[in-house]
């Protein structure tokens, strides 16, 4: 097998793809998310103290250190970690558990003397008679 043919065959797999469209989405949404923490969310904050806080800088000694984009990245961080909590995560621990609990208990056990499958509650082997 070439190496195109084996590389063509590993990009067409389903699991490559979906994480190529994850990260698409993931990098959209995280955009998305930045705009609505700096065009609305900060700008509503700032209402109050009359700030703001892209504009807040520091500069000692010729660096500047921007401390209001920090202020936006790390509300922007933690809009996005939420809403993955919320629409991403909660849902399929909602769903595992689900199907945890559809899970059937047995109907049948096996006769330790003939291997044979009886009803749970039986006391004694239909096939070869014997006390359980």
């Amino acid at each position: 097998m070439s190496l195109i043919s084996e590389f063509t065959n590993f990009i067409s797999k389903g699991n490559i793809l979906d994480l190529a469209v994850a990260f698409v989405i993931g990098a959209a949404f995280s955009s998305l998310v930045t705009a609505l923490v700096t065009d609305i969310i900060m700008p509503i904050i700032g209402i109050a103290g009359h700030v703001n806080f892209s504009a807040i800088s520091y500069t000692i000694n010729g660096s500047t250190f921007y401390v209001g984009l920090f202020i936006n990245a790390v509300i922007s961080f933690i809009t996005i970690a939420l809403a993955i909590f919320i629409f991403v995560v909660k849902p399929i621990e909602k769903a595992k558990a689900l199907k945890k609990q559809q899970q059937v208990a047995p109907t049948t056990k096996s006769c330790p003397y003939c291997i044979a499958q009886i009803p749970i509650a039986a006391t004694r082997c239909q096939f070869c008679t014997s006390n359980l």
